[in-house]
């Protein structure tokens, strides 16, 4: 990572895309728009396109979820934006059990998945604190990080260590935001340094952990760990319990900043569908289905490194989540997806996705059943007895 925090455009300059004549915010094309070629060479093969671009979960949920989400009766009245009772005690109670810490019931409130969450922050953050302006985030990341900053009219600056962050950004800043695992790379944030730096600056750390539970090096770490004092953890079932569509997340930590995100929220009107919520609750209190998905995507990160290898691509398995961060032959991330497109039918997404620095690598996220992926190196020439648990199914 470079050693220096990095501005992006400022919303409001000419920089930034603006309607012909209207000196408005025009928003930049969505990035994974800029793969329909890829979807078209890709899919021209026999047995068609296999999309690796997105981190769309594959697997079915729980059936017992399913039914609640199904047959609460809940769809009647209004559901609590705060989050009901029964959500926000399921909630926490997974943290308890599967992390070891502990929240009060006034540390979390629901939020509709956690994407929207995160985008929207920043115009939150601003109101309550008007003389800061800036929203840091790591230089490899989700793209939301930074347009939540421009959705805002803040400024969006990128670092790459905590200690690099210049003072000046760190004194304007509303907010940092960490990641872990991390959203391309796996990679594994300190996230205690990063509650320590906040703390000692007053700046609020906001922790997005949904990939939590597909820690592969050691047991899961929450920010909350270190204590709720300046910091929120944020957390979703879409990647967990493979509940994408239903939206369902939390977030949780400093009860002064849980209280205020969660009243400026119930006046804008977020709220988890009653039904969601219900079906939340068996979901959150039910591990044994997530232990099964862990062991899914495991195997599934192994079957694709070896894949990789019919390019000459080599690839460890990350820290954590279910992506593959491979690093391109020749820096060319864009000649890498359009060999694995045109010959192995995958699509992926260039890192610059993610980041001017990450513009050397490809991400590939293994959310495909095993026979999809076995069919993928087998496009590559690599021999099914080269392939892990090629003839296995992932249902």
């Amino acid at each position: 990572m470079s050693s220096s925090s990095r501005e992006v455009p400022d919303p409001v300059s000419d920089s930034v895309p603006v309607s012909p004549g209207s000196g408005g915010f025009q928003p930049p094309p969505y990035p994974y728009d800029r793969l329909d070629d890829l979807h078209r060479v890709a899919a021209s093969l026999p047995g068609g396109a296999v999309d690796l671009s997105i981190g769309t979960p594959c697997d079915p949920p729980p059936p017992a979820v399913v039914a609640a989400l199904g047959g609460s009766g809940a769809e009647r009245g209004y559901p609590p934006s705060l989050g009901t009772p029964a959500y926000r005690a399921a909630a926490a109670g997974w943290l308890d059990r599967r992390f070891g810490v502990s929240v009060a019931p006034d540390e979390l409130a629901a939020c509709v998945g956690t994407k929207e969450f995160v985008a929207g922050v920043p115009h939150w953050l601003r109101l309550r604190t008007p003389d800061r302006d800036t929203v840091l985030y790591p230089e490899i990341s989700y793209p939301s990080y930074a347009m939540g900053a421009t959705l805002a009219g803040c400024r969006a600056v990128s670092y790459g260590d905590l200690d690099a962050i210049d003072p000046a950004d760190a004194a304007r800043a509303l907010c940092l935001w960490v990641n872990t695992p991390a959203n391309p790379s796996g990679e594994l944030a300190d996230v205690a340094a990063a509650a320590a730096w906040g703390r000692a600056r007053g700046v609020p750390v906001l922790s997005d952990e949904c990939y939590i539970e597909f820690t592969w090096d050691g047991p899961g770490q929450t920010i909350l760990s270190s204590g709720t004092e300046g910091v929120l953890a944020v957390h979703s079932l879409s990647k967990r319990s493979n509940l994408a569509g239903v939206r369902a997340g939390f977030y949780a930590g400093d009860a002064e900043l849980v209280h205020y995100l969660s009243e400026v929220r119930k006046h804008a009107g977020f709220m988890v569908p009653g039904p969601v919520q219900e079906a939340a609750v068996v979901a959150f209190g039910d591990d044994a289905h997530v232990d099964e998905q862990r062991a899914r995507y495991l195997r599934r990160l192994d079957l694709m490194a070896a894949a990789l290898g019919g390019l000459g691509v080599s690839c460890p398995r990350p820290a954590g989540a279910f992506y593959l961060w491979a690093p391109a032959p020749g820096g060319d991330a864009w000649g890498l997806a359009r060999e694995l497109a045109a010959r192995g039918g995958a699509v992926v997404s260039p890192g610059e996705f993610y980041g001017p620095a990450g513009a050397a690598f490809v991400r590939i996220a293994v959310v495909q059943p095993d026979d999809r992926l076995a069919l993928v190196a087998s496009r590559l020439g690599v021999p099914a007895r080269d392939v892990p648990h090629a003839g296995l199914s992932a249902s």
